[in-house]
């Protein structure tokens, strides 16, 4: 009990390192990752962005940061499923808690996003956001875009987001095609996994629906993705609603017939040597949850994503072809 620590959030003496802290106590950062606004060093940042203004249905998604946190809690003292690994024995990473928005103000709220983004990925660290409604994603692309250029997109999704756009809306139906018109993302490259509803224009990405990925191995899926981005560095959003209402009933616009989350993990779990630059979970509305079911389910998703990273730099690390320290998974 003597080597135990409490509150690991903000008495951490190191950025890497699991907590020792029972997961039902204790101050609810990330995985138990140290609060702090000093990036400097660090592999990856997670970052919340309590938003969803944008919704066309349910608000509540701006309650999402916070149950991601707390879902998280249980993942962080041991070796992470399936990674056979302790995530932070090595890789450095911090929770730079949420964005300050003008909730008087919602035009403000794009180039916040972007202006707060940009200084995070100025450090070179990977940035990991939880969100908020998925209109967030949108000035995420624009700060990523900024230093990479166009970049293809993986959207896990029940809804496309192409719905048509005036270029000022804030709206989480349009987002996507306002990206593929300022050249924020390659369509070419890009692909939607789990659509169940349709929208007037798909803007020339590829559309796996949701009863195709029911007919799918995640092995199948894992290679559409890889095949799909080719290479090119890539951002990964994913909106929890991608998943069937029995896994994520907790969202703003939940609709039937979608995949499990067993199955979606697993494709992730399979895309590692896709250049991810970027990534986000985004639509949790715990209002709506049961039993936590939706934040487990996005914490295991943001989770995910730095298992993929820390299996990059390992590789790197071993002469293999991954990253160093601070740059892209």
């Amino acid at each position: 009990m003597a080597s135990q620590n409490i509150d690991n959030a903000f008495t951490a003496r190191s950025r890497t390192g699991a907590s020792s802290e029972p997961t039902y106590a204790g101050a609810l950062s990330f995985m138990r990752r140290r609060y702090s606004k000093d990036v400097k060093g660090a592999d990856a940042v997670v970052w919340g962005i309590p938003f969803d203004a944008a919704v066309t249905n349910r608000p509540g998604a701006r309650f999402g940061p916070q149950a991601i946190r707390r879902a998280s809690a249980i993942m962080d003292n041991d070796p992470q499923y399936p990674f056979h690994r302790e995530l932070f024995e090595a890789l450095a990473v911090v929770d730079y808690g949420d964005c300050l928005l003008d909730t008087g103000n919602h035009q403000k709220t794009p180039a916040a996003i972007e202006r707060e983004a940009a200084k995070i990925l100025k450090s070179g660290a990977f940035l990991l956001t939880l969100g908020g409604d998925h209109f967030v994603t949108y000035p995420l692309l624009k700060a990523h875009a900024a230093i990479h250029g166009p970049l293809a997109l993986v959207q896990f999704d029940a809804h496309q987001d192409t719905w048509p756009d005036d270029g000022k809306r804030i709206d989480h139906g349009s987002f996507v095609g306002r990206a593929v018109k300022e050249g924020l993302i390659d369509p070419d490259r890009s692909i939607q996994i789990g659509i169940r509803t349709h929208a007037p224009e798909t803007f020339g990405i590829k559309i796996i629906h949701g009863y195709e990925v029911e007919e799918m191995r995640a092995s199948d899926l894992a290679y559409a993705i890889v095949e799909r981005t080719g290479g090119i560095k890539t951002y990964v959003t994913f909106d929890i609603d991608c998943l069937d209402p029995a896994f994520a009933p907790g969202t703003g616009t939940p609709v039937a017939g979608g995949p499990s989350s067993a199955k979606i993990l697993s494709a992730l779990r399979q895309i590692g040597q896709v250049d991810i630059v970027g990534a986000d979970v985004v639509e949790v509305a715990p209002a709506y949850d049961h039993a936590d079911i939706t934040a487990i389910a996005g914490s295991a998703v943001a989770m995910h994503y730095l298992g993929l990273l820390a299996e990059r730099r390992a590789r790197y690390e071993d002469g293999g072809n991954g990253v160093h320290q601070g740059q892209d998974i």
